[in-house]
């Protein structure tokens, strides 16, 4: 089970070593027959646990977001606060059912650059729950919508009252207005009838009315606000604040930071834009505010950079407060340095004392105290070093990994090709490094990852093969495939769950 510690640097928390975790498959939504042809719109683009982890969402190229919920605690009458003085350490089998769905984004097409606006869902956020409602942020490459999911009676006429009690006392109503009423003669003159008893005159017709009830409940998903025309370059990022009034958003140049109140104004934060664009270096690929303290956040960028601001300091935080970064070696500079520098994923520990953070090749794991370089590092793609050339030509190399951490700080984990994720262990002496298979049966590969490349960078050809295979094998003999990668997933925010996505199919694993 266990992968050795092959890149494995400097301890990132104290304490004595924690046993590696015996992963065991829970569930999985939308799972593919043999030779089912997946659809483009059913692809999985984003994952998200509420703050409890009662709730998960995705979203999809589809626009759509699907929500589930937790069912184990309801059916075994446990509580939340029962549950939060339990050792994380305990293996509880998590169950999730389908709760509901909506369609969040549409295509769109901006007249006015003449660009076609995708329906892809990029980021899911929660916000805070109140009065039994969830509420969420998603957002697409240009608009971000707030929506509101709620329970609300059904009302339906499930009867017509033709009780006979009921209509006897219709009749009577009846038969007295049409008593009361006084035929009247041409000339005027009032033909006085006698008026018969109206408990005793059953000839007139029960006047019947429709019974409403209000006995079912629907879920019901509601956009309440949309944040739109502030970004000109695509959405990569959206992150709620800890103030739970505001959150941001970011793009490739700019980071904004909305009210969730106020849909029509949000404030330029940060700003990166050269006056030339040809001066141009780098861009922001990822932004996360602080789990604790509202007035921080963090942003990487393309050349593997993680920068930390303090919105105490000035309204336009174009200078950071610390800039955490890992110096190259010299004489390792490549064509494709820049390429796999570039951060894609960065998220905060939950206790806020560290950031992870994902590029091509690594996970990197930063104390926000020590700018010097991260306090570890785990190796996750390095026996694809000699075949850069190859990803690089399918767009491979281009692909965006996720990255999460446990609860409680002693694991970090992210996907790889084949739908395959790793789980590193991260406390002081761990060795754990373990490999897994999205699937119901996942099966533990010991990937060996040489402590240097079999080939240098240097030695690489500057004219690049065409015709790259999609297919080889990494340094054990295990054969892996481009053209599936596990590119999104999320971890239990106090549990040893995960879940992650591939393609379409959302698989769950716990410990």
């Amino acid at each position: 089970m266990n992968g050795g510690g092959e890149g494995l640097a400097a301890p990132a928390t104290s304490g004595a070593a924690v046993s590696p975790l015996e992963w065991k498959f829970s569930q999985v939504f939308g799972e593919r027959t043999a030779g089912e042809e997946v659809q483009e719109v059913d692809i999985i683009s984003a994952i998200e646990f509420d703050r409890t982890g009662d709730h998960l969402a995705t979203g999809d190229r589809g626009g759509r977001v699907v929500l589930f919920e937790r069912t184990d605690i309801k059916d075994h009458g446990g509580h939340r606060r029962d549950l939060e003085r339990m050792d994380y350490s305990i293996s509880r089998h998590p169950e999730f059912r389908y709760k509901t769905e909506f369609q969040s984004h549409e295509p769109e097409f901006d007249y006015l650059k003449s660009l076609e606006i995708e329906e892809k869902i990029n980021k899911i956020r929660w916000c805070q729950t109140a009065n039994g409602a969830l509420f969420l942020l998603s957002t697409n490459d240009k608009t971000i919508k707030y929506w509101k999911v709620q329970e609300k009676k059904v009302k339906k006429v499930c009867e017509m009252n033709v009780d006979a009690s009921k209509s006897m006392e219709n009749g009577s109503v009846a038969s007295s207005m049409s008593a009361s009423s006084k035929p009247y003669l041409a000339n005027g003159a009032c033909k006085e009838s006698p008026i018969s008893s109206p408990s005793n005159d059953t000839s007139f017709p029960s006047l019947h009315l429709p019974v409403v009830t209000s006995q079912e409940t629907s879920l019901v998903a509601r956009c309440r606000r949309v944040y739109t025309h502030a970004h000109d370059y695509h959405i990569n990022s959206i992150s709620n604040n800890s103030d739970g009034e505001t959150f941001i958003s970011a793009d490739d140049l700019r980071i904004n930071l909305w009210n969730l109140e106020i849909s029509n104004q949000s404030f330029n934060i940060v700003d990166v834009k050269p006056a030339n664009m040809e001066d141009l270096t780098e861009v922001i690929t990822c932004a996360e505010f602080h789990p604790t303290h509202c007035n921080m956040l963090a942003y990487s960028s393309s050349k593997g950079s993680i920068r930390l601001i303090d919105l105490r300091q000035s309204a336009l935080c174009d200078t950071h407060s610390k800039l955490f970064e890992e110096q190259e070696a010299p004489g390792s500079r490549s064509f494709f340095t820049e390429i796999i520098a570039s951060i894609s994923d960065i998220k905060f520990a939950k206790n806020g004392r560290h950031i992870l953070s994902r590029d091509y090749m690594s996970l990197k794991l930063w104390d926000i105290n020590m700018d010097s370089g991260p306090v570890a590092t785990f190796q996750v793609h390095e026996y694809l070093r000699p075949k850069l050339c190859d990803l690089y030509e399918n767009d491979s190399i281009f692909d965006k990994f996720e990255c999460c951490l446990s609860g409680d700080g002693h694991r970090v984990a992210t996907g790889s090709y084949s739908n395959l994720f790793r789980v590193f262990g991260c406390s002081e002496g761990s060795t754990e490094a373990t490999t897994l298979e999205a699937s119901k049966n996942p099966m533990r590969r010991q990937v060996q990852m040489p402590a240097r490349p079999s080939r240098s960078l240097g030695s690489l050809p500057r004219v690049l093969r065409r015709g790259a295979d999609n297919s080889g094998a990494d340094a054990n003999g295990n054969s892996f495939d481009f053209t599936t990668k596990l590119l999104h997933l999320a971890w239990h925010p106090s549990e040893n769950s995960i879940a992650c996505a591939a393609s379409n199919s959302l698989y769950m694993y716990y410990a």
